[in-house]
């Protein structure tokens, strides 16, 4: 028998892996304590949202910004 078959399935996960799983329980998390709708006004245009769906939407809004914006570094 192989020794790496002979450890435990937490001994395998890797600490990045280990750092990703807190991420996501944390985002669920924070996402169950920020149900409750909203409104936003945005001209003359009100929407009314769950919380947690309005941060995600302006986080992607500010990633896709970034990745427009960002200079190539040519080498």
């Amino acid at each position: 028998m192989n020794s790496t078959e002979n450890r435990s399935i937490l001994a395998r996960i890797s600490p990045t892996q280990w750092i990703a799983l807190a991420v996501t329980i944390v985002a669920i998390v924070f996402v169950a304590e920020n149900r409750s709708k909203v409104s936003i006004e945005f001209l003359l245009i009100t929407i009314r949202s769950p919380m947690w769906l309005i941060l995600l939407t302006m986080f992607a809004v500010g990633w896709v910004t970034g990745v427009l914006t960002m200079r190539r570094r040519f080498k």
